[in-house]
């Protein structure tokens, strides 16, 4: 049920244990909030660009941290023995895959017996990282009671998904519902006032499973869609159909359909990771979630069938995709920002590399990929002439379409950019 505001009672302190893309706008946003906040993450080259006021997450600029350091009102280490002060501590940390798409959670467990070892008597402890129902019972509340504690008692423990979009315009930490399900009604409790200080609507569920589920489903059903379209896509391309006109036509009926639009494959931390996170533990339940796979499956492939449409792209014009020269244009999964976690460019460079192509990029809002040995290249009529190939796969607003499609002698939408900014489809662009 959606909880009323409450009357909070004093938390003065608050430890956020991982600063990524979710835990330094949390730190932020209760540091403003009047909190005293310390943020602990074991990557030294976060801590120093944060001790110099500097910031790697978009939204939260060094021109609002700068302030929150100045006043101590936030403060960020790598000692985790500086959680001993906090009242309430909340945990952001990573829970990527294993190479066979299982669950890893390995930083998680480091965190928290870190936590642990740091707890202050009677403090709050929220679990914000995604993972599979049962984590907070079964994984992080053993840990927190190795030694005699109990939960209730001695702590409380609460899971509270995030729900971060990265980019969003509309919604942000702080008018975005915040879910929370405690182990007691107490922990419940407790979770509702601390998060009622920093957003304007909390909802309350039974469970920390509850929540972890309803995390679950809401990244599964983006899955399911894209796969669902990416899987037309492929279909409607051998009958000659055009899927962009078939979504399009869909999405006038004002009922009964939500609008899924197709791509080279899913990225971010939740919506690739979240289905196998389900799936693996349906497992252990004697159930098989077979939408959930199978959506799993497509999304995974989609990289490799945008690399086929852009050697069938070059293979038109009789060049091979060896030895081509191939611009990508966006590295990052979704427009505008610089998060390039889980990106399909990033496996469709890798397969087109592996293929002979040299492949270069551009992309305003990552210039550096050390991994790769590349940088951005600059976006000018000479690399677009010099590249056998212009691979749209990122919709950046700075990008300049026109420009792209006046110069680049082929191109390959990944995302229907071009006739959705210039209302055409000219001939030396072919779509997904």
């Amino acid at each position: 049920m959606a909880a009323p505001r409450p009357e909070p009672r004093s938390v003065g302190r608050i430890g956020v244990v991982g600063l990524g893309y979710v835990g330094l706008p949390l730190a932020a946003a209760f540091a403003e909030a009047g909190f005293s906040v310390v943020g602990v993450d074991n990557d030294p080259g976060k801590i120093a660009a944060l001790a110099s006021g500097a910031s790697y997450v978009e939204g939260v600029g060094a021109d609002r941290l700068r302030p929150l350091i100045n006043a101590g009102s936030a403060r960020f280490t790598e000692d985790h023995a500086a959680l001993g002060e906090a009242e309430a501590v909340i945990v952001c940390l990573p829970t990527p895959l294993t190479k066979n798409k299982e669950p890893d959670l390995s930083a998680l467990l480091s965190g928290i017996r870190a936590v642990a070892r740091n707890l202050e008597p009677g403090a709050l402890v929220v679990l914000e990282s995604s993972t599979y129902p049962g984590s907070t019972r079964e994984v992080v509340l053993p840990i927190l009671e190795e030694g005699g504690r109990r939960v209730g008692e001695d702590f409380n423990l609460a899971y509270s998904p995030e729900r971060i979009d990265p980019g969003n315009k509309t919604y942000n930490l702080k008018n975005t519902p915040k879910l929370v399900g405690g182990i007691t009604p107490e922990c419940t409790v407790r979770a509702r006032e601390l998060y009622a200080r920093i957003v304007e609507e909390v909802f309350e569920v039974p469970s920390p499973e509850v929540a972890e589920m309803t995390k679950l489903l809401e990244n599964v059903f983006r899955s399911v869609n894209i796969a669902l379209v990416n899987e037309l896509a492929i279909i409607c391309r051998r009958m000659d159909i055009d899927v962009w006109e078939v979504v399009e036509a869909a999405a006038t009926k004002p009922f009964g359909f939500m609008s899924f639009s197709p791509g080279p494959g899913l990225g971010g931390h939740c919506i690739p990771v979240d289905p196998f996170y389900l799936s693996w533990r349906a497992r252990a339940f004697d159930s098989v979630a077979a939408f959930v796979e199978l959506a799993g499956r497509v999304n995974v492939g989609m990289p490799h069938y945008a690399t086929n449409r852009i050697t069938s792209a070059l293979n038109a014009e009789k060049k091979p995709l060896n030895g081509s020269r191939v611009l990508m244009l966006g590295i990052s999964y979704k427009p505008n920002i610089g998060d390039i976690r889980e990106s399909p460019s990033l496996k469709i460079m890798e397969l087109l590399v592996k293929s002979g192509a040299e492949v270069i990029y551009h992309d305003p809002h990552v210039p550096h990929l050390p991994q790769h040995g590349l940088s951005s290249v600059e976006l000018t009529k000479q690399e677009l002439w010099r590249s056998d190939c212009v691979v749209i796969a990122t919709d950046h607003d700075a990008v300049d379409v026109r420009l792209v499609v006046d110069v680049a002698p082929k191109i390959v939408d990944l995302r229907n950019v071009v006739r959705g900014r210039l209302g055409e489809l000219p001939d030396n662009v072919e779509v997904l």
